[in-house]
């Protein structure tokens, strides 16, 4: 923690050098390259990068620079660019490669000199900056080592603050160089941006941006480890600035007061109070009560040690803890909690509901109600401050796609950036690479279809989210199922193995039938196909090899077609050309024989087979069994269901009595939707357990069974016979309008296109190549196995392909985002 930079502190002029722009502020200084070396003064510090010629690379930068003025200028640091002249002798005016880098200089000597491609918005100016300028007061470390090394060096002299960033020049980068400007003489400063060092802490949540308060001042034996707090809010300057306030001020406080009129630094700066009540005859076990809830709560409330016997007010004689929040002419709360676990449990919990209480009506602030009209849309609005962990994935560019793809197994996701679907998508895929991590030989990836249009037309993506996988000599697979994340992971395990298996002996057969074989897919797929067929049989064979490969990564399916298959169709009695289902869960196998079957009624066969006989309905198989377009005979219940209920119903399909019928049961604590189904249909919540058949595809009609009869074989019976007869009455009727937002979708593309013709009167935009011309001109992986259709999402496509008059433009922005 040298103070060696703190004379400088108050007085630096940061100065840059750029190449030409001609800004409309007067807030950035702007001086002649003579004027600026003779005004260098010992001890200040300055940026310089030297202007000659106007480029449209360096307006943003420059603009960017334009609203540091007012932040650096706030820790005393000037900002000004200098213009250089044709007959300007200055190294840094005379050689191009120096009109790309900005320099750091203590007067007349040279610091540090940056890429402006470093300095790609006002955080990162700012951040850099500081962080040049305070490398005695700030460590960057890349190992536990290091940080053990640290913490030992300061054991028993003074405390740290020890901070993980994403990246250098992120906001929270700043943050941190602000709070060390500020704090960098009192606390030693420690940075780092390896993931693996704050693994090695014990950190969780490690997606986002950490920081930690080591208290080493009080550790006086150097193996005794210093105690860590975590700062629990985002890294903002402001949070910073709290958190220390907090680490400042007493662990512990003795009060004789009133609670309701104590007054703390802590509230002060929002924070509630937790009162531990103690008594003389307690006191010393209450203290060590109160210390322990002290630590735990440390940097989120303050904890005070409220002596009974001395107050002049009474309290509830049962009551040991008192709660008080941080807003004004709130009540306080008297509680009996018995351990230490309880009262932080009921801090911390309280302190999440006002976090989201103030989260949500930070958003409501800002929500349109005409624009957020869709469930979707209103999700990623919600979750829009959510840091996403993508250092899981790879971001691909037009210049990587094909290098990747082709180098090893990949999993794309195709999504635009503008779209909702896509972004909440992209949180599943994301939570997949988190599920996958080190298990599994398949690269996740991204790719932007807002940036990259191109790339994505030429692999007949024509809608978002679109998941595709590649494989080295196979055309890519369309992934079709739900947008969720176990089913994504299904998808990607099954695909591990080919679809069908070639088996090779009875041995493996049986191992096959039995999940041996892939014990480990099991839990992806309850149900084994085995097809048989005799070495004669071509034609039935390409059928069942074409069904297999269209439920590639939904199903485990194998073929067996040796001279010996007749074993296994006399064991389980069928006659070949056949398949064998194995159900892994009844542990039992079922055969089905396949003559004159063609690949589509395979297909058939085995969807069907994979649809349990009594499921539990959720969110995500629902469509499977709608698909069905049968009835659904529902149970509702709040847990698992009663035996004798369960017995009753499959009794009933085993006897054939419920085929024009999709039974199954529903769980509200799987499944909480279930209870505004109810209510729904009945309006006030009934009592459960409770039956329903529910008509979608026809009339819409839901008849209840009676909720006085017990559910039984006979009583069943007896109730769908009058559902035939039209004796039964319905409790209500589904509506048959479709689910629409609503408010209509805007026309985005008439908004751009009509600014566009306002902006750009006379500019004449070249007309989109057609998608197979587009196709035929790039090289590498394409998908050419896409049906040629145009929906919506084609013409987006195309009309960005329009408007390749911009990209020059772009170009340098697009440069910025990646890096």
């Amino acid at each position: 923690m040298s103070s060696g930079f703190s004379v400088f502190r108050l007085d630096i002029s940061f100065v840059i050098m750029c190449i030409f722009y001609k800004s409309t502020e007067d807030s950035l200084p702007e001086v002649s390259s003579q004027n600026y070396f003779s005004t260098l003064q010992p001890g200040k510090a300055s940026l310089a990068y030297f202007c000659q010629t106007d480029s449209p690379s360096t307006s943003i930068f420059l603009e960017q620079l334009n609203e540091a003025v007012s932040p650096l200028q706030d820790y005393g640091i000037s900002v000004a660019k200098v213009n250089c002249v044709k007959e300007e002798t200055s190294k840094y005016c005379g050689n191009e490669k120096y009109l790309m880098k900005a320099y750091l200089f203590r007067g007349n000597v040279l610091l540090r000199e940056f890429p402006t491609d470093s300095l790609f918005d006002v955080n990162a100016i700012v951040a850099h900056v500081l962080f040049a300028l305070l490398f005695n007061e700030v460590k960057y470390i890349t190992t536990p080592e290091d940080l053990q090394n640290i913490e030992n060096t300061l054991k028993g002299k003074a405390n740290m603050i020890f901070s993980y960033v994403r990246a250098i020049g992120t906001p929270e980068h700043r943050a941190v160089m602000e709070a060390a400007f500020v704090y960098g003489t009192t606390y030693q400063f420690v940075l780092t941006t390896e993931i693996a060092l704050l693994e090695s802490i014990g950190s969780e949540n490690i997606e986002h941006a950490h920081l930690y308060f080591s208290h080493c001042e009080p550790v006086l034996d150097l193996a005794q480890q210093c105690k860590r707090t975590r700062m629990e809010r985002p890294l903002t300057t402001l949070n910073i600035h709290m958190f220390v306030k907090t680490m400042k001020a007493p662990l512990l406080t003795e009060v004789a007061e009133d609670p309701q009129q104590v007054s703390t630094l802590h509230l002060q700066l929002g924070l509630p109070l937790v009162f531990i009540v103690s008594q003389q005859a307690t006191y010393e076990a209450d203290r060590r009560t109160a210390e322990w809830v002290a630590w735990r709560l440390l940097g989120k409330a303050g904890v005070l040690l409220l002596l009974r016997d001395s107050l002049e007010v009474s309290i509830p004689q049962h009551a040991n803890v008192v709660f008080r929040k941080a807003a004004k002419d709130v009540p306080v709360e008297y509680l009996v909690l018995h351990d230490v676990d309880s009262i932080v449990s009921h801090v911390e919990n309280k302190i999440y509901v006002e976090q989201v209480q103030e989260d949500e009506d930070d958003d409501v602030e800002d929500l349109d109600l005409d624009v957020q009209d869709d469930e979707v849309e209103e999700t990623v609005f919600r979750d829009r401050k959510r840091q996403l962990p993508l250092e899981l994935t790879v971001e691909l560019t037009e210049e990587t796609f094909n290098e990747t793809v082709m180098a090893s197994d990949s999993l794309v996701l195709f999504y635009a950036g503008w779209h909702a679907v896509s972004m909440a998508f992209l949180q599943s895929y994301v939570d997949v690479a988190a599920k996958l991590k080190g298990t599994s030989t398949m690269l996740l990836t991204i790719i932007n279809c807002a940036d990259w249009s191109d790339t994505c037309t030429k692999q007949n993506v024509t809608e978002f989210p679109v998941v595709k996988m590649y494989k080295e000599g196979e055309n890519p697979v369309s992934y079709d199922g739900m947008l969720d994340t176990e089913a994504l992971l299904k998808f990607i395990q099954l695909n591990r193995i080919s679809c069908p298996v070639n088996i090779a002996s009875i041995q493996e057969a049986e191992e096959y039938l039995s999940g041996e074989l892939y014990k480990d897919l099991i839990a992806y797929s309850n149900v084994s196909v085995l097809g048989l067929f005799n070495p004669a049989m071509i034609t039935a064979k390409e059928y069942f090899i074409e069904a297999g490969n269209y439920l590639k990564g939904h199903a485990i399916t194998g073929i067996y077609s040796e001279d010996d298959v007749w074993i296994l169709s006399n064991k389980y009695a069928v006659t070949l050309p056949a398949l064998l289902l194995a159900r892994h869960k009844e542990d039992k196998i079922e055969s089905i024989p396949l003559v004159g079957s063609h690949a589509q009624d395979i297909v058939q066969i085995i969807t069907s087979a994979l649809l349990e006989t009594f499921p539990e309905i959720t969110v995500q198989n629902l469509p499977s069994y709608l698909r069905l377009q049968k009835p659904l005979l529902i149970l509702f219940s709040d847990g698992i269901i009663n035996p004798q209920y369960r017995k009753a119903i499959l009794t009933l399909m085993e006897q054939k009595y419920l085929d024009s019928l999709t039974p199954c049961w529903l769980n509200l604590k799987n499944t909480p939707v279930g209870k505004g189904v109810l209510k729904a249909y009945f309006g006030p919540l009934p009592t459960l357990p409770v039956l329903v058949l529910v008509n979608l595809h026809s009339d819409g009609h839901v008849f209840a069974f009676p909720s006085d009869q017990s559910i039984t074989e006979h009583s069943l019976i007896l109730w769908l016979k009058k559902l035939e007869s039209g004796l039964e009455h319905h409790i209500t009727t589904l509506s048959a309008q479709k689910w629409k937002p609503p408010l209509p979708a805007y026309d985005f593309l008439s908004m751009m296109d009509a600014e566009t013709s306002q902006q750009h009167p006379t500019k004449k935009v070249p007309e989109c190549l057609k998608e197979g011309d587009v196709r035929d001109s790039g090289k590498g992986h394409e998908d050419k196995s896409a049906v040629k259709k145009e929906p919506t999402e084609t013409v987006r496509i195309k009309h960005w392909n329009r408007n390749n008059w911009f990209k020059e433009t772009e170009k340098s922005l697009r440069h910025d985002k990646e890096l």
